[in-house]
C-alpha cells in the first residue's frame, strides 16, 4: 500500500495537440510551475426520477465536463509558454502526476492526462513585493487516468520566477504606438476570456464527449492601481480618450492591450491611509509576444 500523496510529489506538464483531442507520439512535455492544480472531473449525470418512489429511479451517464485549473507563477525562462495559448487557441494535453520517490525513476505513479484543453479564462497579477502569478481556467474533452507517464515523452522544466522588478508598464496611442512608460503604478492585473462552448452531437460512439470546444465571443479587461498624483485618469473617462497598454511579462515578453478604454475610475480615501487611484479597463485587442 502507497502512502498518500502531498503536494511536493506532483507535477504539471502540458503539449500542444496537432490533433484535437490526442496525444501527440512522443511528446516533448513542458512543466507548469503551478502552486496548487486542481483536476476536476462531472460525469453530467441526468437523475431520473417517475412516481412511485421519493427517490432518483436512475442515474444516467451524461455529457462528461472536464475541467482544470491551474494557478501558477510565470517562470523567468519563458514565461509566456503556458499562457500563450489563451491567445493561440491551441489545444493542450495537460498531465497531471502523483508519483513516489525520484522523478526520474518512480516507484508509484497516478497520472491523469487532460486531453483536448483549451484556455477559457487566463489571469495574471503582479504587484511590488512579489512575483508575477497567472490563474488559468481550463476546459476539455476528455481525461486518461493510467499508473505511469506517457511512453516515449520527455519532461522538461522551465526555472526561476519573474519578479515585480522585472515588469513594467506602458501607454501609447489606440493601436499600440508612441508607448511611454508610466511609473505611477503598485499593481495590475489583466484578464481574457474566451467563452469557450462545449458543442456535442448525437453520435454512436463516445456520446458522452464533447465533440468541439470553439471560442466564442472575447471579452478582455484588468485594472490598475496608481499612486495619486495626477488627475490623468479622470480626464481620460471625462474625454472619453482610447489607449494602449503594454505590460511587461519578464525578459523581452509582454502583452499589448490595444484600444482601451476606462472602465471604472475612483480614488477610495480613507483616514491614516494614503490616497490611491484604482481604473479598470476595457479593451478591443490584445497581442501576447
Amino acid at each position: 500500500m502507497v502512502d498518500t500523496y502531498g503536494a511536493h510529489e506532483s507535477r504539471v506538464y502540458f503539449v500542444a495537440e496537432s490533433v484535437y483531442g490526442q496525444t501527440p507520439t512522443n511528446p516533448s512535455m513542458v512543466g507548469i510551475n503551478t502552486e496548487g492544480v486542481e483536476p476536476g472531473l462531472d460525469p453530467g449525470l441526468i437523475k431520473v426520477r417517475g412516481v412511485g418512489s421519493r427517490d432518483l429511479q436512475s442515474l444516467t451517464k451524461g455529457l462528461r465536463k472536464v475541467h482544470l485549473k491551474i494557478p501558477s507563477v510565470l517562470t523567468s525562462e519563458s514565461p509566456i509558454a503556458f499562457i500563450q495559448h489563451v491567445q493561440t487557441l491551441s489545444p493542450l494535453s495537460i498531465q497531471v502526476l502523483y508519483y513516489k520517490g525520484l522523478f526520474s525513476s518512480p516507484s508509484d505513479v497516478i497520472s491523469f492526462l487532460y486531453k483536448g484543453c483549451r484556455i477559457n479564462k487566463l489571469e495574471v497579477a503582479c504587484s511590488v513585493e512579489d512575483v508575477m502569478r497567472a490563474s488559468v481556467e481550463l476546459i476539455g474533452q476528455d481525461v486518461a487516468v493510467g499508473t505511469a507517464k506517457i511512453a516515449g515523452a520527455s519532461y522538461g522544466d522551465y526555472g526561476g520566477a519573474v519578479p515585480y522588478s522585472a515588469s513594467y508598464v506602458m501607454r501609447g496611442l489606440a493601436d499600440g504606438s508612441g508607448l511611454a512608460a508610466v511609473e505611477r503604478i503598485t499593481d495590475w492585473k489583466f484578464i481574457i476570456e474566451n467563452n469557450l462552448k462545449p458543442v456535442t452531437v448525437i453520435k454512436t460512439t463516445d456520446a458522452h464527449l464533447i465533440k468541439y470546444l470553439p471560442a466564442r465571443h472575447r471579452n478582455l479587461s484588468g485594472e490598475l492601481t496608481f499612486e495619486f498624483e495626477d488627475k490623468t485618469e479622470f480626464e481620460d473617462v471625462i474625454n472619453d480618450a482610447e489607449f494602449s497598454l503594454k505590460f511587461g511579462l519578464g525578459a523581452t515578453y509582454s502583452a499589448l492591450f490595444k484600444y482601451c478604454k476606462w472602465e471604472d475610475v475612483a480614488t477610495p480615501t480613507r483616514i491614516e491611509d494614503l490616497v490611491s487611484l484604482k481604473a479598470k479597463f476595457a479593451a478591443r485587442d490584445v497581442v501576447i509576444s
